[in-house]
């Protein structure tokens, strides 16, 4: 099979003959009780999670709901942990909890790898990746990265109000993610519409979803077959061309691995992007001190990702057992809480604190076990240069109305609006 005919019209036939997933009943009531009916997507939730997953942590550390056809949440350190690494008892087939489970047909690869694949398949789809994302790559975008991060600051240009999310937070990753894949950067707008298809929307009606992750595909094949046509030096192009035992890459793992850097490599970085600022604006004092002594923003991202982690992932549980007190069903999702796991005073002093200087910190930010994140050293990258270009250019700022914040219910949470009242 030529690299043309994996991405020519039987392509189109093939998408449309694949197995069924599960759907499950769509359940959008108000929660009344976190313990026995959380739902991930509340509005309170969203808002402010941390309270929750404390109580929780005490009287129930690890909750169930119904809802999206029964979901497991782990709230304390040891817990989240176990189950990240334990992958003969828990498949990454499925790490976006919704009502429609993937079909168990797409074991061991999943339909992003490689962060929904399980082993052995997964170690040669990660170590496809790992060039890409390693310090020396990375370093390679640092300039780029902050020459954009003073170009989006010089449009605020005789104001003193701007939202730190929409004009700051969220074009950062997108342009990042952009030049790496090879994508059109004007297409920013279509990037965030897809990732609120594909985090956002996760009780809204199944034939509405798939119409936009429809139309996400087709976007990107697009995007694929000019790459094919017309081969450059990027990520895009390096799939097309990527072999894993002795074959190029099947359609699907091109597809699945572009739609994982386009949608992880965004939402979660914009999200701790937007969360620091969210935090030093409502605490002057954290914010005076990182300005009077640019030295400690390593030490104070690493705890403002510890305080806001921005991802939680789902596996799916293999088989019936009884699991740490609980009796979990095969096909119940479970979500991995890595920031209830961040704040779970067991492990870390002063857990429910930002302390910026904190010299111990290993938090579980980007992941744990073999699906840590790939991409941790371009997003602490990003992390650093729009923090730094933001306090040498805005070194005062504030909350222009904390209730005007809004924060993405989904798991990945970061501020969706971010008013900002600067100089």
């Amino acid at each position: 099979m030529s690299v043309d005919d994996r991405f020519g019209p039987d392509l189109e036939e093939a998408r449309k003959n694949r197995p069924l997933p599960t759907i499950s009943e769509i359940v959008t009531d108000p929660v009344s009780d976190w313990a026995g009916d959380f739902s991930h997507v509340d509005p309170v939730w969203a808002a402010d999670p941390y309270p929750i997953q404390d109580e929780l942590r005490q009287r129930c550390p690890i909750a169930h709901t119904e809802r999206f056809g029964g979901v497991w949440l782990p709230t304390r350190y040891e817990d989240v942990v176990a189950v990240a690494y334990d992958t003969e008892r828990f498949s990454s087939r499925g790490i976006i909890v919704s009502n429609v489970r993937p079909p168990a047909e797409l074991a061991p690869m999943g339909s992003v790898p490689p962060i929904s694949s399980d082993p052995p398949f997964h170690h040669d789809a990660r170590k496809l990746l790992l060039p890409a994302f390693t310090k020396s790559a990375v370093r390679k975008q640092e300039e780029a990265t902050r020459a954009y991060c003073h170009e989006l600051i010089d449009a605020f240009e005789g104001r003193d109000l701007v939202d730190g999310a929409h004009e700051y937070a969220q074009h950062i990753p997108v342009r990042v993610i952009a030049n790496l894949l090879g994508l059109p950067p004007e297409d920013g707008p279509l990037f965030r519409r897809f990732i609120e298809t594909s985090l956002e929307s996760v009780n809204r009606p199944p034939e509405e979803r798939a119409d936009g992750f429809a139309e996400l595909a087709d976007y990107l094949l697009a995007q694929i077959r000019d790459h094919v046509d017309h081969p450059r030096d990027d990520l895009i192009t390096y799939l097309v061309d990527a072999e894993l035992y002795g074959h190029k890459l099947s359609p699907d793992h091109v597809l699945g691995t572009i739609i994982l850097l386009l949608i992880a490599g965004i939402d979660t970085t914009w999200s701790a992007i937007g969360a620091s600022l969210w935090h030093l604006a409502g605490t002057p004092r954290d914010r005076e001190r990182l300005v009077a002594e640019p030295g400690l923003l390593p030490a104070a991202m690493e705890e403002l990702l510890r305080a806001y982690a921005p991802v939680t992932m789902a596996r799916l549980v293999k088989q019936d057992m009884r699991w740490n007190g609980v009796d979990m069903k095969a096909e119940d999702w479970v979500l991995l809480s890595f920031p209830a796991a961040n704040r779970d005073p067991a492990q870390f002093e002063r857990a429910d604190e930002v302390v910026i200087d904190r010299e111990v910190n290993r938090h579980a930010a980007f992941g744990l076990g073999i699906h840590r994140c790939v991409g941790s050293h371009l997003a602490r990258m990003e992390l650093r240069v729009a923090l730094e270009v933001w306090l040498e250019r805005v070194p005062v700022f504030s909350l222009a109305d904390p209730s005007a914040v809004t924060w993405a219910a989904s798991q990945v949470r970061g501020p969706r609006t971010l008013p900002l009242r600067i100089g």
